[in-house]
């Protein structure tokens, strides 16, 4: 099994994970033009695509889910909350799949088991991908952490883990007080910090890849994240991967 980012943080998110000959996007928050040049830069062509699972209704991670859907007749799956608070965003999709978030589901070589998150939005979730031998863990987009989020990434092979910001940044930042509250509230983005505690808390025994993801551009930077993790596994700092906003990170394979 294999993955890439085509991008992460606030303005699009994207996420390819490969095993066979299946190939599942998470999330699709670019315009078609732009997701399409950053399939190619990965090496894939959209007709290569076996679907889309969506974590959530937020613009940054379903802007461009319908267009990309409808113009290659790709199967979309998201949770019963999502579809309902956002139904003209996916309007014209021809093959909705609704979700439990707590039901594993398969497609074609991937296993797929959602689970959910706090974050302000209908019925938001992240997922474990799994080929039947490695497990990758995404978490991106929660406010907080929990028993059942920590119970789902630990023992994973790798972790695609959100540090959107870090905190005295975000307070001593420009951004108006509701939004400081917003994002580093319960159901607001994770800290570098926070995303450290949640790291220390996992079975890491099996970890092969760790990359750090959706950081804002105005309230961190990748070295603060990244010292924040290493800080955990006690690894040198080039062993973190960081997912970037205009390029994603390139192809990690699980061994």
């Amino acid at each position: 099994m294999r993955f890439a980012s085509l991008g992460s943080g606030s303005a699009g998110n994207a996420l390819l994970v490969v095993a066979g000959q299946t190939h599942v996007l998470m999330d699709c928050g670019f315009g078609l033009k732009d997701t399409l040049l950053r399939l190619a830069r990965l090496g894939v062509a959209a007709e290569q695509l076996s679907g889309i699972v969506v974590t959530h209704e937020h613009g940054d991670h379903i802007g461009g889910v319908a267009r990309l859907a409808r113009k290659f007749n790709l199967p979309v799956w998201f949770t019963h909350g999502t579809l309902r608070n956002q139904p003209k965003a996916f309007a014209g999709i021809t093959r909705p799949h609704e979700i439990d978030p707590h039901q594993t589901f398969a497609i074609g070589d991937i296993e797929i088991t959602p689970y959910p998150v706090p974050h302000d939005a209908a019925e938001p979730v992240q997922f474990v991908f799994n080929d039947g031998l490695r497990r990758l863990g995404v978490l991106t987009d929660a406010g907080c952490s929990t028993a059942h989020i920590e119970r789902m990434l630990s023992g994973c092979h790798a972790l695609v883990l959100e540090c959107n910001h870090d905190n005295d940044m975000l307070m001593n930042g420009d951004y108006p007080y509701f939004t400081k509250q917003r994002v580093s509230g319960r159901t607001g983005h994770l800290n570098n910090q926070e995303a450290a505690g949640i790291l220390g808390r996992l079975d890491v025994s099996r970890l092969q890849h760790l990359v750090a993801a959706h950081l804002s551009r105005k309230n961190n930077t990748a070295a603060l994240a990244v010292q924040a993790l290493c800080g955990v596994l006690g690894c040198e700092a080039d062993w973190v991967r960081v997912a970037t906003q205009e390029e994603g990170f390139a192809w990690l394979e699980i061994i």
